[in-house]
């Protein structure tokens, strides 16, 4: 399945022209055209006959190409209608893929993977358009269908997601994605390697999705409202954000106590705590 003529910059951009296509920046639309980057990033999702891969913007299908090549079956939602004609003419001879139209932020995840491919191993392998990256991630994690989620960001955002406890890179999102998963950095992907250029490093990242929940419904919520405290103010100390927040339930001096029963000192403040300090702060709150 090497159509490498999908591949390079001057193909891509006489497939484009043929079709009459505009790349739209409001979508985002940053095409591969380094046959190298699609291959590594399928090799190192570490799918095989066993999985259901749901790509998001397959573009021309450079890498839903790939993915196939392994995966049991790959389900490819683009957003820009012109592109499905050529996605479907492409693939049309191939059974496990499936092309949908439609958008990741409006559509039902779970109802499309029962749909489409249902009883495998649910994998995400994409190369996110920049603008929705955060609330794409979100979805992915919150609709509790997948076992890894392997994709393409920008390198800053990659930062965050990765970022250790007391870094400047280190926020709420940190704590989401890491509470949910374990996120590693794959390697970065130069602007070359896209037309049209994008303006920065792209990262591709790969987040295990933890199997098992680290706290009930309700604890989840105290959690995430603790963390959300602790970042809504990154100038103010854990205590002063946690007073702001809490303050029709919790007396100052009560939330200082609790601070430095979990062994913090007082003027620390919300980024230097870690996933499990976090967890620890709320169950005491």
């Amino acid at each position: 399945m090497d159509n490498y003529k999908q591949y390079n910059t001057q193909s891509v951009g006489e497939l484009l022209y043929t079709h009459g296509i505009k790349l739209s920046k409001s979508m985002g639309q940053n095409f591969l055209v380094d046959p190298n980057i699609p291959k590594k990033i399928a090799k190192q999702t570490g799918i095989d006959s066993s999985c259901g891969v749901l790509e998001i913007g397959p573009g021309l299908g450079a890498l839903t190409a790939q993915l196939a090549e392994t995966a049991g079956h790959v389900t490819a939602l683009e957003l820009d209608k012109r592109l499905i004609p050529i996605l479907q003419e492409q693939f049309k001879n191939q059974e496990n893929i499936s092309i949908l139209q439609g958008d990741i932020l409006k559509v039902n995840i779970n109802e499309i993977l029962e749909n489409t491919m249902p009883g495998l191993n649910y994998q995400v392998c994409a190369n996110l358009p920049y603008n929705i990256t955060t609330p794409a991630i979100t979805a992915f994690i919150e609709s509790n269908a997948f076992s890894s989620i392997t994709i393409m960001i920008q390198k800053e955002v990659a930062k965050r997601i990765c970022a250790n406890p007391g870094t400047p890179e280190y926020g709420a999102f940190t704590v989401f994605v890491n509470y949910h998963s374990s996120p590693k950095k794959l390697f970065d992907v130069s602007p070359e390697c896209f037309i049209p250029r994008p303006k920065v490093t792209s990262s591709v990242i790969k987040m295990e999705i933890k199997n098992k929940k680290l706290l009930n419904n309700e604890q989840e919520k105290q959690f995430f409202k603790v963390v959300r405290a602790a970042f809504g103010q990154r100038r103010k100390t854990l205590v002063n954000s946690l007073y702001t927040c809490f303050t029709n339930t919790q007396s100052k001096e009560s939330i200082i106590d609790i601070v430095e029963n979990c062994g913090f000192d007082v003027r620390i403040r919300g980024e230097a705590l870690s996933v499990d300090d976090f967890m620890k702060l709320s169950l005491k709150l």
